[in-house]
């Protein structure tokens, strides 16, 4: 029997508009996306008129994936790690 996985199972979850348009998140959908106090979310309204919620994590790890794709030359190297490099040699050499 093949194995369900709970976290890309669609699963529709009942939402409320409260005071002020705020929308509380059922601790069922906090806990399948991961989601913590403080998080960020992105949303979006689609041409058929749902509303599109993802983490701001899921965002970005999109974007890295999509940078990759286009910008193979980056490979996995970091920036950040070649700047304070740089910044090493320089100031060895003063």
């Amino acid at each position: 029997m093949a194995q369900i996985d709970e976290r890309t199972t669609p699963i529709w979850y009942s939402l409320k508009v409260g005071d002020r348009g705020r929308i509380v998140l059922p601790a069922e959908l906090r806990e399948r996306l991961s989601v913590k106090e403080n998080d960020r979310l992105l949303a979006r309204v689609e041409e058929d008129g749902s509303l599109r919620v993802i983490t701001a994590r899921t965002a970005w790890d999109s974007i890295r994936g999509i940078l990759k794709e286009r910008l193979p030359h980056l490979g996995d190297r970091s920036l950040a790690d070649e700047l304070i490099a740089e910044r090493r040699a320089e100031a060895a050499r003063e």
